[in-house]
């Protein structure tokens, strides 16, 4: 009976079925799918040209999770977060800046966007470290969690079972037996090698873990399209640890493909954390199903009362579960209010046409953009798209530097000297719409100073990419790099 069945199956039929599939998809994306009409050109194109391939992706790629709540807050704690807000807002309008100085006057519209727009409060920070090497970030970590006395809250997107992993999973596993709180939170993609067997010493010393978007079934992701990208790790909630480096041996420059790992991290004291906190919460409640009220944290420091020269920022965080791009547009912010310089160091220069646009502006109106990039692609068709950007923004006025001491993978901006961004956003679609991203925006000139001296240090250990070097790609690069912009909405 099931021989016969299959009998009447054939190739052309198979194929006309895949074709009607792709038709009606194609439809739902034109009339029903809330996509950009970039991205759904790109999907109608890749349905046409490759029929099966193109279902594929977009059965697995395409789904919308903006329905899932996953950043929900309770009833108390949005109450008491838009108190605090409104409380922020009120004063900005009516020319009272918290932490007033130079900076946050001439910044207050873009502090007031990340607190209308993102719910980011500004706080202030009793220091904050720039961190350049893998290295010193993981030695440094590794100390503050030593010296821990209450809670560690860990969430990376990367955590491998190698040196290096197993040295964090056993510093967390030895506070847990101390007594203190510790939580290890993971993308369960990202962090594929980490398995529950490996956790078990942990889990026995009374660790609490959790796979964020983890599969019923091991390695069935079904949501492959979307991670948890944060690196966010807090401790005793007076010290944060947020950046772009993940944990594995590669981000200490111990992997032969890629060399030194040239990253960029930052340490944190003071009320700042809080936020950092808040946001660990909000993805461990989803992941753990814990209750914790996030109230007690959601609060205004007063930098008169706390501490004097305090360092005033913003934690924005953006992600799929809602249409909003708050890291975009804070990014955005920044390129568009530049009258001097726009530094920005990234592995992947991918972001949609709006992006590119705000920079092209920047750089055609006297303004020094410089971005830097790899001088390796980790993604080639991503590579072939950041080579193709960086071009047409060559075009209109910017500098473009290849770094050469091994891969870039800090995601950096800095503008006119005064307002700075350290953070796990890329420069890139996937960042801005797909990653659960989180990005410090700090606003201070002896900082500012700092990553920019950093970035001309960088320069040293790179070369500026020319018209006469783009010239002289062969024809299959200048092909890929046709082909991949076409889909860099859905790359």
């Amino acid at each position: 009976m099931v021989t016969g069945l299959f009998d009447h199956i054939t190739v052309s039929g198979v194929m006309a079925f895949i074709y009607f599939m792709d038709f009606v998809i194609s439809l739902f994306i034109i009339f029903f799918d809330k996509k950009t009409p970039t991205a759904t050109l790109a999907w109608i194109m890749l349905l046409n040209l490759l029929p099966i391939v193109g279902l594929v992706l977009y059965l697995v790629f395409s789904q919308h999770i903006s329905r899932l709540k996953v950043s929900k807050m309770s009833e108390n704690e949005t109450m008491m977060k838009h108190f605090v807000l409104d409380i922020q807002k009120e004063q900005i309008r009516h020319g009272f800046v918290h932490y007033s100085n130079e900076i946050t006057n001439r910044w207050k519209n873009m502090i007031l966007l990340n607190l209308q727009y993102a719910d980011s409060l500004l706080l202030g920070s009793r220091s904050i470290d720039l961190i350049c090497d893998g290295k010193e970030m993981f030695e440094k970590l590794i100390r503050d969690i030593e010296n821990a006395k209450s809670s560690v809250n860990v969430c990376y997107f990367i955590v491998k079972d190698d040196f290096v992993g197993r040295k964090l999973i056993d510093t967390l596993t030895a506070k847990a037996k101390e007594g203190v709180e510790v939580r290890l939170l993971m993308d369960a993609m990202g962090s594929k090698q980490i398995t529950r067997h490996k956790l078990k010493d942990f889990k026995a010393a009374g660790g609490k873990y959790a796979f964020y978007f983890e599969p019923r079934i091991r390695h069935m992701f079904l949501r492959f399209n979307y991670r948890n990208h944060r690196k966010i790790v807090t401790i005793d909630d007076t010290v944060g640890y947020i950046g772009g480096f993940n944990i594995a041996r590669e981000y200490l420059g111990f992997k032969r493909k890629f060399g030194y790992w040239r990253d960029e991290h930052l340490r944190i004291e003071g009320n700042l954390v809080f936020d950092l906190v808040s946001r660990f919460f909000i993805d461990w409640r989803y992941a753990y199903d814990d209750t914790t009220d996030l109230s007690e944290l959601i609060t205004i420091d007063n930098p008169e009362r706390d501490y004097e020269n305090a360092i005033p920022g913003q934690i924005v965080s953006s992600g799929p579960d809602e249409l909003k791009e708050q890291i975009k547009r804070a990014f955005m912010k920044m390129i568009s209010c530049a009258e001097k310089s726009i530094y920005i160091q990234t592995p992947y220069l991918v972001p949609d046409l709006s992006v590119i646009d705000s920079l092209e502006m920047a750089a055609q109106s006297g303004v020094d953009v410089r971005i830097m990039i790899p001088c390796m692609p980790d993604h080639p068709f991503v590579y072939h798209t950041t080579l193709y950007n960086a071009s047409i923004l060559m075009e209109a006025g910017a500098r473009v530097y290849i770094y050469e001491n091994g891969f870039l993978h800090a995601k950096t901006m800095v503008v006119d000297g005064e307002v700075s961004t350290v953070g796990s956003a890329n420069f890139d679609i996937r960042s801005f719409k797909l990653n659960f991203e989180t990005n410090a925006f700090i606003y201070d000139k002896d900082f500012a100073r700092k990553m920019e001296e950093q970035f001309e240090k960088d320069i040293l250990k790179s070369r500026e990419y020319t018209f006469a070097e783009r010239e002289s790609r062969g024809v299959y690069n200048k092909m890929m790099e046709r082909i991949s912009r076409l889909l860099s909405e859905i790359l």
